[in-house]
């Protein structure tokens, strides 16, 4: 497969390019800075440079055109800014979906986020802002008949070292390392079994190809 990973720089993002690559796919990053080039070089990944929120419709189209699968894995950062959260995590999440259908790109896998059931409306709080992103997002990509998608939702994240071990489905909150999620993404894109599906994933004790082979 030739994968395109929106956010291609992340920690989940590069972890996910590894193994992918490792697998035999084409693995293209999009980055927005010119220094993160060296260091997709070096884990062996494509990329492209775009920026997320300053480019159009059109220019994302072209970006992924030609790929079999997309990977929204981009975030607004942890910085406290609460716009980035409508520009990145949703807006940049929906354009890519749109970039998608109109590339003719149907395989969509949104890294998304668990506690989107705990969403408050009227909230200025910046995780609150961030979670209504996210459940918008992944409202509109589940609402196109043209992607074949899969949403999923890690707890809190961690850089811990990956285990090799989750526990997938409809959970209660936990954490997950970011290395076991990118492994999860890694199952996913090979499983059609998955499309269609919104699950969350956490630590846990089955191997990452058993629970989403299980889902």
């Amino acid at each position: 497969m030739r994968i395109v990973i929106a956010g291609g720089h992340g920690q989940i993002a590069r972890q996910l390019g590894r193994l992918v690559t490792q697998d035999g796919h084409e693995v293209v990053g999009l980055i927005r800075k010119a220094e993160h080039v060296p260091d997709l070089e070096a884990d062996g990944i494509g990329w492209k440079q775009l920026d997320l929120e300053d480019t159009s419709v059109e220019q994302l189209t072209e970006a992924v055109r030609g790929a079999d699968a997309v990977v929204f894995a981009a975030g607004g950062g942890p910085d406290g800014n609460a716009a980035r959260k409508e520009t990145v995590d949703k807006g940049a999440a929906v354009m890519l979906a749109d970039a998608a259908i109109a590339a003719g790109v149907r395989r969509y896998v949104m890294v998304s986020s668990m506690g989107q059931d705990q969403v408050d409306e009227d909230s200025d709080d910046v995780f609150q802002v961030y979670l209504r992103a996210k459940r918008d997002a992944d409202d509109h990509v589940r609402a196109q008949e043209a992607l074949d998608w899969t949403i999923v939702q890690p707890g809190k994240l961690t850089d811990d070292v990956p285990t090799g071990t989750v526990a997938v489905g409809d959970l209660d909150y936990g954490s997950v390392t970011r290395g076991d999620v990118a492994h999860v993404l890694a199952e996913v894109l090979e499983s059609d079994s998955t499309i269609g599906r919104t699950f969350a994933v956490v630590a846990g004790d089955r191997p990452v190809a058993e629970a989403v082979r299980k889902l």
